[in-house]
């Protein structure tokens, strides 16, 4: 299965005209994943072994800096800890927020590194990494502002770069990713 969405990702990518460079090899992904302390989702991963885009908004694994890779990967919890120190974002399950910011800041990560990880695909589109079984969704995350951008990762690049869905858009749901999805399904602090 994940051997098909990569060829039609690589397909998609390459109607757009998406720069694609060779895939990962095997040794480059375990490499990569042991970095920075994840797993890419299968569907991710397919992807990256098949082919690399890279090009504006679109993370190199092989070429970008450690610390390019790393901004990239924390920009979730970033902006998340953005929106507790500036915005009243503080679920109620995390308990009474601390008066002190940097206190609040310190618990905020303390949770936020326990929400799964969200690995960058393009610009501001995340997956999810494993574990994950294959079809999991694509999401916009903008600070706490979380969005349900596709159902799978081919339907992502159809919305992303043909601006439609795919066929099955409105006979599948997306998968939950704890936290995230409650976010992007509009989900308040006392809600969370």
């Amino acid at each position: 299965m994940t051997v098909d969405v990569a060829n039609t990702a690589i397909t998609l990518l390459r109607r757009v005209g998406v720069t694609l460079h060779d895939g990962l090899h095997q040794d480059e992904l375990r490499a990569v994943q042991r970095r920075f302390g994840f797993e890419f989702s299968p569907d991710h991963a397919a992807l990256l072994a098949s082919a690399v885009p890279v090009g504006d908004g679109w993370p190199d694994w092989r070429h970008d800096t450690c610390e390019e890779l790393s901004t990239r990967l924390t920009w979730p919890v970033e902006g998340a800890v953005l929106d507790v120190l500036h915005d009243d974002f503080w679920p109620v399950s995390w308990g009474p927020r601390p008066v002190d910011d940097r206190l609040a800041e310190r618990r905020a990560r303390e949770h936020l590194e326990r929400w799964p990880k969200l690995i960058p695909l393009y610009s501001h589109r995340y997956m999810p990494a494993a574990p994950a079984c294959g079809g999991d969704p694509v999401l916009s995350v903008h600070r706490t502002d979380v969005i349900h951008y596709g159902v799978d990762l081919v339907d992502y690049l159809h919305r992303e770069f043909h601006r439609s869905a795919t066929p099955h858009e409105h006979t599948r749901s997306h998968r939950w990713v704890a936290h995230w999805s409650d976010l992007a399904s509009g989900a308040e602090n006392d809600e969370l």
